[in-house]
């Protein structure tokens, strides 16, 4: 039995055979470049932090936060020297950001930050998380610090605290029930990573 040739193809009376389809075009690699953020992507990360806020349970934050909070956090971390890094694709748009922030605002804890990342939700399941955490645990120690503490939500947890383990963060201790969010109480979960 001879194949369909395209000129003997009749859209009404069959489907197209397979060997005479277009193929779409691949998808796109993923790609990004990540790098210190700057002034100009504040709105981007305004935008995907406050989608978290709003939609999940992954901050515990319940206002979403203004382009004027994150000018000044931003300012903050400058003049600390503490690393604030962006996911940028190869068009220009934040894919994600990550950052490490004062645990604890007292002299004697300057050597410990809280992280944090956040990913546009296109962006999630694609290796990005890790990689914006490992840049940010060598941003981190080029900064003098030497522990980074995670504190992440535990309802629906699972990936970020296999990714955190998959980079040697530790779980240091669970708080039960100490926030409500969405009508719920949400327990918290503690993990620690001394960088060298």
């Amino acid at each position: 039995m001879n194949p369909v040739l395209e000129e003997e193809y009749e859209p009404r009376r069959m489907a197209k055979p397979f060997h005479l389809r277009r193929l779409d075009p691949p998808e796109p690699e993923f790609a990004y470049e990540i790098r210190p953020a700057v002034a100009k992507d504040l709105p981007d990360v305004r935008q995907i932090y406050n989608h978290y806020v709003t939609n999940t349970m992954v901050t515990l934050d319940t206002d979403t936060r203004t382009l004027r909070t994150w000018r000044a956090k931003y300012a903050y971390l400058s003049k600390l020297k503490l690393p604030f890094l962006v996911a940028v694709s190869p068009s220009g748009q934040v894919l994600g950001y990550a950052l490490a922030e004062p645990w604890i605002q007292k002299r004697s804890y300057r050597f410990t930050a809280e992280e944090s990342i956040y990913l546009r939700p296109a962006s999630t399941g694609k290796g990005l998380g890790k990689a914006l955490l490992s840049a940010l645990i060598d941003a981190g120690k080029q900064a003098g610090l030497k522990q980074l503490l995670a504190v992440i939500a535990d309802g629906g947890a699972e990936s970020s605290i296999g990714l955190h383990r998959a980079l040697g963060f530790k779980e240091t201790g669970r708080m039960g029930r100490v926030a409500f969010k969405f009508d719920r109480w949400i327990g918290t979960v503690m993990m620690q990573r001394t960088i060298k």
